[in-house]
């Protein structure tokens, strides 16, 4: 970056016109921080734009990835997934937090994103207030759904703390199938019984496939008519 002028140089711009007015070349080449011995770090950010094909894949790419390009070593490819991390962590906060859960479909369109690609079973819990909004979202574990892994005092600790009032557990099944497992349902079961037993009700348990849901509530509906 050394032949730019000053005023040229991604951060000197990013000062005096503010962050907004930035192209992704320049905030991309801000987060490498430096280029290497042949290619400064704008020319690093095309690549790994280029890589990408379009700003919204920058998400998906992984590290392996990403080291691959040349001159972006593990160090430099952390760094940028770290600040994508971030980014979408704040817009979790931001957008998620607002929203009234009143069916399944809103919480299938809200985090299937949380699942897509996944290549391993990922259980999450959903906390709701009174009036089902959320309070929380966390991960409980990554891994094979197990009912010796799942406990209900690991969904329900989070639920006590944050005085909900409901909770939604959800997971994906890398396959894409979403038909129940025995596991699924004991576990199902398991958490229902013990959100009876500290006033906190199990609102659902839904399984995230490929591009389809599966819902214990929905399911459950539907068989009692």
């Amino acid at each position: 970056m050394l032949e730019m002028a000053k005023y040229e140089k991604p951060r000197e711009r990013l000062i005096s016109l503010g962050v907004e007015n930035l192209s992704n070349e320049e905030l991309i080449s801000i987060l490498l921080k430096c280029g290497t011995k042949n290619y400064s770090s704008k020319e690093l950010a095309s690549l790994i734009l280029k890589k990408a094909e379009c700003i919204e894949n920058l998400k998906d790419l992984k590290i392996n990835a990403l080291s691959k390009i040349k001159g972006i070593g593990a160090v430099k490819s952390c760094q940028l997934l770290a600040a994508i991390e971030l980014g979408r962590r704040v817009y979790y906060v931001k957008n998620k937090n607002s929203i009234q859960i009143n069916s399944t479909s809103i919480v299938y369109e809200t985090f299937k994103s949380e699942f897509d690609n996944s290549m391993q079973e990922k259980f999450c819990a959903l906390y709701l207030d009174t009036k089902k909004k959320i309070i929380s979202f966390k991960t409980i574990f990554k891994g094979t759904l197990d009912n010796s892994i799942v406990h209900p005092r690991e969904v329900f600790r989070e639920a006590i703390l944050l005085s909900a009032a409901g909770v939604i557990v959800m997971h994906n099944h890398p396959s894409g199938d979403v038909t129940p497992s025995t596991n699924d349902i004991d576990v199902t079961n398991r958490l229902a019984y013990s959100g009876n037993m500290v006033g906190i009700k199990l609102v659902d348990h839904i399984i995230f496939g490929k591009n389809k849901y599966y819902s214990f509530f929905e399911n459950m509906n539907k068989n009692k008519k």
